[in-house]
């Protein structure tokens, strides 16, 4: 756990800038056992994701350079490898997803040297997260749906995964605690996913894996066609989404 971290040097988080904070989204808590705490379960946008991810990476990878400044942030959300997919990040874009992890109590912003900010996940308080929970969650939050195999070769890089079976029971966890489900049934080649997609891209996610189990099984014509239109429809809403905040973007400059 990392609240020895959070000690009083942290300075106070500086209030939420409204004309940056774009939507609004609910908290959804899952069920709790009597006696037990439950975890936020809460969708974060794409950018938000990934700015999270990175955090907790860099922490891990490069800790001499942790906490870390907005253009840290934006070089970290863009870079070529172990990213999927490719972003193209400005300062704006990481300012509006910091404000909204802040929102939720996923980040953190403290005074650096030379009065330069710095932001710190909190993701191990905010989702009640281990080392090698963490480790395996930013993979899945750097890459998006991954098998067990490549889950213990990426998570390997922040916390060493002896074998699957050490994947499958960090898995298992994660699936307990609400946060990770399988995508595919059981057996070779079965995805697993993070539980903070919004709903959108929930159905978008769920659409491509069964076209990608389509393919290799005897599925009747039609139903390859109706997962198709729904893949279909589904980029048609998300370039629409995108062409929409980039109207947002410039009317804001």
């Amino acid at each position: 756990m990392l609240g020895s971290l959070h000690g009083p040097w942290l300075a106070p988080s500086a209030g939420i800038h409204p004309w940056r904070f774009r939507y609004q989204i609910p908290l959804i808590f899952a069920p709790m056992s009597e006696g037990e705490e439950t975890n936020p379960i809460v969708p974060l946008s794409a950018n938000a994701r990934r700015v999270l991810g990175v955090l907790v990476e860099k922490a891990k990878t490069t800790p001499d350079n942790y906490p870390m400044t907005v253009a840290a942030l934006i070089s970290g959300c863009n870079q070529k490898s172990n990213r999927s997919p490719q972003m193209s990040l400005d300062e704006n874009d990481v300012l509006l997803a910091l404000d909204e992890l802040r929102e939720h109590g996923a980040a953190r912003e403290i005074q650096g040297s030379g009065r330069v900010n710095k932001f710190r996940h909190a993701a191990y308080d905010w989702l009640n997260l281990d080392n090698p929970q963490a480790a395996v969650f930013t993979e899945l939050l750097l890459r998006g749906p991954q098998t067990q195999g490549e889950l213990r070769t990426r998570a390997s890089r922040m916390y060493n995964l002896a074998d699957l079976n050490a994947v499958k029971s960090v898995l298992d966890s994660l699936i307990e605690k609400d946060l990770v489900e399988a995508l595919s049934p059981p057996g070779r080649g079965q995805t697993f996913a993070h539980k903070l997609y919004p709903h959108e891209e929930r159905q978008y996610l769920e659409a491509r894996v069964e076209k990608q189990s389509a393919k290799s099984s005897a599925v009747p014509a039609e139903q390859k066609d109706a997962i198709d239109q729904l893949i279909s429809r589904l980029d048609a809403v998300t370039s629409r989404i995108d062409e929409l905040e980039e109207r947002i973007k410039q009317l804001e400059s």
